[in-house]
């Protein structure tokens, strides 16, 4: 138990500081960009057709009216907010270690033998289950942008995420065929229910800004839960080796 905790959590020390390192330079200035959209320093297509003049300021006082509702919390400086980032990412993935290591755990009691070379798959079928399949209903989102009541969106998150680790669980290690039927069927049911959706669309980023947000986003998380896989088995297998 002491050799499988401390695996977790190293290599989940280790992953969340490259989820910090990677988030600083593919998805902060992302995010730093749309919070100039959302506090109307700057403004989509502010510029491109000189005819739009009443529209640019119209959308910019719209844009400034939604930043004007939102009070204005403590400030905090830039050192403080990297700070928090790699805080908050490391605890974030030492989490999902734990989660990690007992689902391993979980599969050898089963029979299910891991090898080194198993760790990256099943790093992978985690950011399957946490990030990719919840992303296809609810994508990552930036500052400024409406969505649904985040109650629903929360449930609907973590349903998906078992959903998904069940059902890949039944198609990769399932005996009889139904079995694993069976498990593509659970893995698709909530996508089949649908994500919760918007009322309303309008986000003040463009919308190309979203989409390479969204991508960096699940490029980011697909290298990290990679790395936390393969550390996760690599460390286990070298302290139960001694």
């Amino acid at each position: 138990m002491k050799h499988m905790l401390s695996s977790a959590l190293i290599a989940g020390f280790a992953a969340g500081l490259i989820f910090a390192l990677l988030q600083f330079v593919f998805l902060q200035p992302d995010i730093v960009l749309a919070e100039q959209y959302e506090s109307g320093a700057l403004t989509h297509f502010s510029g491109v057709a000189p005819n739009g003049a009443a529209d640019d300021h119209a959308h910019d006082a719209g844009t400034k009216g939604l930043a004007h509702d939102h009070p204005a919390g403590p400030e905090i400086s830039a050192l403080q907010r990297q700070a928090l980032t790699v805080l908050f990412a490391v605890l974030t993935y030492c989490g999902y270690g734990l989660v990690l290591m007992a689902a391993i755990q979980g599969a050898e009691q089963l029979g299910v033998k891991i090898g080194p070379a198993h760790g990256l798959l099943w790093g992978l079928a985690g950011f399957m289950s946490f990030q990719m399949m919840p992303a296809l209903g609810l994508a990552p989102e930036l500052p400024g942008t409406p969505g649904p009541d985040l109650a629903a969106r929360q449930i609907w998150w973590a349903a998906t995420a078992i959903a998904t680790a069940v059902g890949l669980w039944f198609m990769a290690y399932g005996g009889p065929i139904w079995q694993r039927v069976a498990g593509a069927g659970v893995l698709a049911a909530p996508h089949i229910w649908g994500a919760p959706q918007a009322t309303v669309f309008g986000g003040v980023a463009p919308p190309e800004l979203a989409s390479a947000f969204t991508a960096h986003s699940l490029g980011v998380g697909m290298i990290t839960w990679a790395v936390l896989g393969g550390l996760i088995v690599t460390f286990w297998r070298s302290t139960t080796a001694k």
